[in-house]
C-alpha cells in the first residue's frame, strides 16, 4: 500500500480510507485462523440501489478540527449490475491549501458483488489522473487504460489477476456483507484488492463491539469496531493506528473513521444518509 500513500494527498487518501479501513492489520487479541467465506460469490443483504451516503472529512492540525470535504456514496442500477459512485471534493474554504475535485465508480455484480471495471477520475491540486480498468473475472485479466485525463491517454496494457478480485469500492460493500455475529474477535478473511495495476492482499479484522458509540450530529450507536494499521509513507507515520465504528445492524453503515497523519490526523464522519435497505436499528439516542 505504500506506493498508494505515496500518491494520493489528504482528502484522497481518506476517500480510500472509508474502504480499506477493515483491511489491514489489528491490535485486537489475535486469532490467525481465516474464517470460512466464499471470496468469489458474495449475497448481498445490506444495501439496495438509491442508498446514498454522505461523509464530512475533517484535518486536525494543532488541536483544531478543520471541516475540509465531503464524500457522497451513491448506488445505481445498470441492469445486472451495481454502479457504485463516490465523489469527492474539499470546501471552498479549505481550496487555499489544497483543492480536490475526485469521482470513483465500480460497476458490481448483483450475483457475485466482484467488480466488472472501476474508473478513477483525479483531480488534485495540480495533479490529474484517469484510470479505467476492466476485470474480466472469468478469465482472470484486466485491461488498463490511463492518461492524464479521459481525451489524454497514455497507455493501455493488460495483465493477469488472480481470480475473484475486488477494487477499492467493491471491497467495502463486500466487507458490508460480511456475517459478524459468528466471527470470533480477531477473525480473519483474507481479499484482494486490484488497484494502480497492482494487487494487494488485505485481511478483513473483526475487533468487537461497541454499544454506545457518539457520532457528531447524529447521535450513539450500536456499533462493531475495527482497529487497523495504515501502512507508512508520506502521510502516515510508522504503526500508525486507525480507528473504524460500523453501524451494528443489517446496513452495516460505517459510520466514523480517524486515523493520524505524518503531521496532525484526519477523521471522516458520517454526516447524513438516505436509501437505506433496512431501518437504521443502531441508532439508541439521539
Amino acid at each position: 500500500m505504500s506506493r498508494i500513500s505515496k500518491r494520493i494527498p489528504f482528502l484522497a487518501a481518506v476517500i480510500p480510507l472509508l474502504f480499506l479501513a477493515t483491511f489491514s492489520k489489528s491490535t485486537a487479541p489475535e486469532n490467525k485462523q481465516s474464517t470460512a467465506i466464499d471470496l468469489c460469490h458474495t449475497e448481498n443483504s445490506t444495501f439496495q440501489t438509491g442508498e446514498e451516503i454522505t461523509y464530512k472529512l475533517y484535518y486536525n492540525l494543532n488541536f483544531i478540527w478543520i471541516p475540509a470535504g465531503e464524500a457522497v456514496f451513491k448506488i445505481a442500477d445498470f441492469g445486472d449490475v451495481y454502479r457504485i459512485s463516490v465523489d469527492g471534493r474539499t470546501y471552498s474554504s479549505y481550496e487555499w491549501f489544497f483543492k480536490v475535485r475526485d469521482r470513483y465508480e465500480s460497476y458490481i455484480s448483483k450475483e457475485t458483488l466482484l467488480p466488472n471495471m472501476s474508473v478513477r477520475d483525479v483531480r488534485e491540486g495540480g495533479y490529474t489522473l484517469y484510470d479505467k480498468t476492466i476485470l474480466d473475472q472469468a478469465n482472470s485479466k484486466a485491461s488498463i487504460t490511463r492518461g492524464r485525463a479521459k481525451d489524454n491517454i497514455h497507455e493501455n496494457k493488460e495483465m493477469d489477476i488472480d481470480n475473484c478480485m475486488h477494487d477499492i469500492l467493491s471491497v467495502i460493500y463486500f466487507a458490508r456483507n460480511l456475517d459478524y455475529e459468528n466471527m470470533p474477535i480477531g477473525g480473519r478473511v483474507p481479499v484482494k484488492i486490484f488497484m494502480d495495476k497492482a494487487e494487494w492482499p488485505m485481511t478483513v479484522i473483526y475487533d468487537g463491539k461497541d454499544e454506545e458509540k457518539k457520532i457528531k450530529g447524529l447521535g450513539k450507536f450500536k456499533t462493531i469496531k475495527f482497529s487497523p494499521e495504515v501502512t507508512a509513507g508520506d502521510f502516515f507515520e510508522e504503526d500508525a493506528q486507525m480507528d473504524i465504528w460500523v453501524s451494528d445492524d443489517k446496513n452495516k453503515l460505517p459510520l466514523l473513521i480517524g486515523a493520524p497523519l505524518a503531521v496532525g490526523s484526519v477523521k471522516a464522519v458520517l454526516k447524513e444518509y438516505k436509501g437505506l435497505r433496512h431501518d437504521m436499528t443502531a441508532r439508541v439516542e439521539r
